[in-house]
């Protein structure tokens, strides 16, 4: 049984660090202006499921409004690492 738990935990940090890759990934992408492609959507359709309940919250909160940068992005981004971290371990 403790292989089971050991593989899972792995599985699930490899798909979180691949989450963190595809939004750096997007992050990077942003800066540079290009026209809509299917990479760029592949990336928006995989990343916005961990980023979108944080704009939620913080839209619902009145947080961050008007604010220059995306802070929804950086905190999940921070809460995926965190998670990684945590399990890491």
């Amino acid at each position: 049984m403790p292989q089971v738990i050991y593989v899972i935990k792995n599985v699930v940090v490899l798909f979180l660090s691949a989450v963190e890759f595809a939004m750096l990934a997007r992050a990077v992408l942003s800066w540079i202006p290009m026209e809509p492609n299917k990479y760029i959507d592949l990336l928006h359709t995989f990343t916005e499921p961990f980023i979108a309940p944080v704009r939620q919250l913080f839209y619902k909160m009145n947080w961050f409004r008007g604010f220059p940068i995306d802070m929804s992005f950086l905190v999940s981004y921070m809460l995926i690492s965190a998670v990684v971290i945590i399990l890491s371990r």
